[in-house]
């Protein structure tokens, strides 16, 4: 496994479009109460796919278009099983053979990916995971990558952006059937026994797809009587190669302490910190019991959790962390076990990279009860260090060694991540004093200023005119935001044609969030560049109910920070009594000068 987290954490489109643009080949695995469903990637494109519905498969829905009749299927299935080992999927035995023209397969592909999406996108619960090892798939699939000499590679985005259209007009029409409501998981003692009158899966029927295939068919355990359910048995699979070795006793005595460890704790899967960003785990480790262990206290706490043995993967799940406004943490397993090829040298590069890139971001070290070096080194790095379950070191203790590990790291993720909110506070803190000694507008905006270059990398204060914007102060302009304030920039922005700027104006209230206007695509950044992320915030500063200034922010280069947007919003809502009391004062005391 390469990649694995839970879909509450990060959504399955998310999930699938950080695959395509990272070029993954693999099988996605996206299980729910309902069943499982997968999808094929291969260089992140996906090529085929395989929905939880047994009815839904490749050929059922060549038939059903009538690309094939049910004699050329038939006909093709058996020339698949007489192939042996040079059995090619169905679709490229039946291209190659010109019984179905390579449009036609194509768009029955799609079709089938986009049911199987339009099926996942309803599944607000569940896990996921990417197997990159698996050296080829079951006949579900109809794909087997090291052998095909013909490939059918479907467009990613345009697969993507059509199942949510086709979801969309579902949830519109009020045909989507709402996914079950429950708490916790398998592991938390329910059976997953399957849809219930009251939400059905979607069917063939539902979708104009008639019992056409010749297929011999399974029934799969999603329809399947409830069965007695023993709680310990999904840890016992996961961690089956590492209890296999173990006493007896050791073995109960693990799993006795995973499956208590498993009730969510009150409030559930979407429990958050009440104060400060929520926290998104990110497990660097090829370990199974490590990942296991990892992702049963994230789960019981109620946090973000992903784990990954790749190391091209960590940024990636950073600034997804990031784009979300949670706070990552990285855990990093120790050499031998983070990554293949590993070594104690390649993981200090990475606590130094990492904290070079994310300034914000703690690193968590796991070490080897033996390894006092590495830990010592690690500690010297600033890093926090948790002693890791070895069996190769101490096996009669594993299972007393393990449950120590789960303890200690839930009690470091309750009190030791340093939260970036104690910095903005004081920042803040600071600005509004500083506001009270102030009473001009170039002054006023630049506190402002300097409050937001605390959370983001760039920022510029604009002045609002009837027809433009005028842009005067910046920090982080061509230059890093320690370089200080830039002189005035005087570039400005038209407000001729309606845009976030504009509705800002208007509206008078702060924005932030992700935009991709044209204003800022096309003027703005032809002066300062493109950031790196379309998140920006923009607070306006008001004078007598009018707006007159703008704080403009983005993340620059990087993938983001910590923000408190309240913060921003409500230090530009003091900033404007500040101002109207400035100018207050001077009328008042223009009067009493006056004769």
């Amino acid at each position: 496994m390469s990649f694995v987290g839970d879909l509450e954490h990060m959504p399955i489109v998310d999930v699938i479009q950080l695959l395509h643009s990272t070029r993954k080949s693999g099988i996605l695995s996206v299980k729910s109460r309902k069943g499982e469903s997968r999808l094929v990637f291969k260089d992140g494109y996906i090529v085929s796919a395989n929905h939880l519905n047994n009815m839904l498969r490749i050929g059922n829905i060549l038939v059903e278009r009538q690309h094939v009749t049910p004699e050329i299927l038939t006909a093709a299935l058996q020339e698949q099983e007489n192939a042996g080992k040079d059995r090619k999927p169905l679709i490229i035995t039946l291209v190659q053979s010109g019984r179905v023209g390579e449009s036609d397969a194509y768009q029955a592909l799609e079709h089938l990916i986009e049911l199987t999406v339009v099926e996942i996108l309803t599944w607000k619960r569940g896990t996921f995971s990417l197997d990159v090892a698996q050296a080829h798939v079951t006949d579900d699939y109809r794909y087997y990558p090291e052998r095909m000499n013909q490939e059918i590679n479907i467009d990613t985005q345009g697969v993507l952006m059509d199942a949510l259209r086709i979801y969309d007009e579902k949830l519109r029409d009020g045909t989507l059937p709402e996914e079950e409501s429950f708490e916790g998981d398998a592991a938390s003692g329910e059976s997953w026994a399957g849809d219930t009158p009251e939400n059905p899966a979607i069917t063939a029927d539902d979708l104009g797809l008639d019992n056409l295939d010749t297929l011999e068919k399974v029934i799969p355990d999603v329809f399947l009587g409830v069965k007695a359910y023993d709680p310990a048995e999904p840890h016992r699979q996961a961690l089956a190669d590492e209890l296999r070795e173990l006493p007896l006793a050791e073995q109960e005595k693990l799993l006795s302490f995973l499956v208590a460890f498993s009730q969510p704790l009150k409030g559930g899967p979407d429990l958050v910190p009440a104060v400060g960003p929520a926290l998104a785990v990110i497990l660097l480790s090829r370990d199974a019991l490590i990942r296991h262990a990892v992702m049963t206290v994230c789960r019981h706490e109620g946090l973000f959790a992903f784990t990954t043995d790749e190391e091209a993967n960590i940024d990636l799940i950073v600034d997804q962390s990031l784009a979300r406004d949670l706070l990552p943490v990285l855990l990093v397993d120790s050499p031998e076990r983070a990554a293949e090829g590993f070594s104690a040298d390649k993981i200090v590069a990475l606590w130094h990279r990492e904290k070079a890139r994310y300034p914000h971001l703690s690193i968590v070290q796991l070490a080897s009860p033996r390894d006092h070096t590495f830990a010592l080194q690690a500690v010297e790095a600033g890093l926090s260090v948790i002693p890791r379950p070895c069996s190769e070191e101490r096996k009669e203790t594993i299972a007393t060694d393990a449950i120590g590990f789960m303890k200690a790291l839930q009690a470091w993720l309750a009190h030791a991540p340093p939260h970036p909110d104690q910095q903005i506070l004081r920042q803040f803190a600071e600005r509004v004093r500083e506001l009270g000694t102030l009473s001009t507008a170039p002054d006023i905006s630049y506190a402002l200023l300097r409050f937001a270059s605390v959370m983001f990398e760039r920022s510029i204060t604009f002045v609002v005119f009837k027809t433009e914007l005028i842009a005067e102060r910046g920090i982080g302009i061509k230059a890093d935001k320690s370089a200080g304030p830039t002189p005035p920039l005087r570039f400005m922005l038209p407000l001729d044609q309606p845009s976030v700027f504009q509705e800002t104006i208007t509206d008078g209230r702060l924005f932030y969030g992700p935009s991709n206007d044209p204003l800022l695509t096309k003027h703005l950044y032809a002066d300062i560049g493109a950031p790196r992320t379309a998140k920006i915030l923009l607070a306006p500063i008001k004078r007598f109910g009018r707006v007159i200034a703008l704080t403009y922010c983005d993340f620059g280069t990087t993938a983001g920070n910590p923000v408190r947007a309240d913060l921003m919003d409500t230090l530009a809502r003091h900033a404007g009594i500040v101002l109207d009391n400035a100018l207050f004062r001077k009328k008042f005391e223009k009067r009493v000068q006056s004769p």
